[in-house]
This record gives structure tokens, C-alpha cells and sequence, in this order.
């Protein structure tokens, strides 16, 4: 229950929204949380939260401190903290999260690393 707690703030704090209609490409980072809902292709990072709705169509490697997934990804995902994969997201690479939760119906093709050690996980990014 915490953690929904803590994603509602998040949500409702967010710096940067990429709707349903809007496509990025190139390489996009940000400080604050992010919302896609749209298409990147190219490279995410923040140093906060992001979340990735049930339309986004993500073709980039990513970085976060916290993330929940709910749409399509081909790239790597790489999340400091706490990483969520709803039912209902593909992920197409690998990940490296201190915390995973990944729901019935939820797809992951890749390798799963999972690390207590902040400073292990940050070597090998």
C-alpha cells in the first residue's frame, strides 16, 4: 500500500508528460518525474520517478530511481529503487532493480539482475 501511496505523489509531481499522440526521438533526460504515454525512441533517464502508460512504445534504454511499466519496451531498463511491471506490459531486455514486482500478464523477454547493493548496481551501469 506504500508504495501506491508514494506513486500517486509522484504522478501528481510530474515535470514532464509525453502524451498518447506525441513521438520523441533522440535522447531524452530530466530531473523531476516523467509520464509516457506516447513513443521514444532513443535513450530515458531521470534521477526521480517514471512511469510508462498501457499506450507508450518505448524503443530506448532507460534509467530511473523508481519505475512502473505498463506499455511496450525494447531496451534495457535500469531502476535504482523499486520497479513495477504491470499486467499487461512487454519488456524486450534486461533489467537491474533493487526491487522488482512484475503482475499476471505481464511479458519480460531478458535477464533479471537484482541487487541490496546500491554501489553494485551503479558500477555496472
Amino acid at each position: 500500500m506504500f508504495k501506491d501511496q508514494k506513486q500517486n505523489t509522484d504522478i501528481k509531481q510530474a515535470e514532464t508528460i509525453i502524451g498518447a499522440s506525441v513521438k520523441v526521438k533522440g535522447n531524452f533526460h530530466g530531473d523531476g518525474n516523467i509520464i509516457i504515454e506516447g513513443e521514444v525512441e532513443g535513450s530515458v533517464k531521470t534521477k526521480n520517478f517514471l512511469l510508462v502508460g498501457k499506450t507508450a512504445k518505448i524503443s530506448a534504454d532507460i534509467a530511473a530511481k523508481d519505475a512502473r511499466i505498463g506499455g511496450t519496451i525494447s531496451g534495457n531498463i535500469k531502476v535504482q529503487d523499486y520497479l513495477e511491471i504491470v499486467s499487461g506490459a512487454r519488456v524486450n531486455g534486461d533489467i537491474h532493480a533493487k526491487e522488482l514486482s512484475i503482475e499476471k500478464g505481464a511479458i519480460l523477454n531478458g535477464h533479471c539482475h537484482m541487487s541490496n547493493d546500491h554501489k553494485e548496481s551503479e558500477q555496472k551501469q
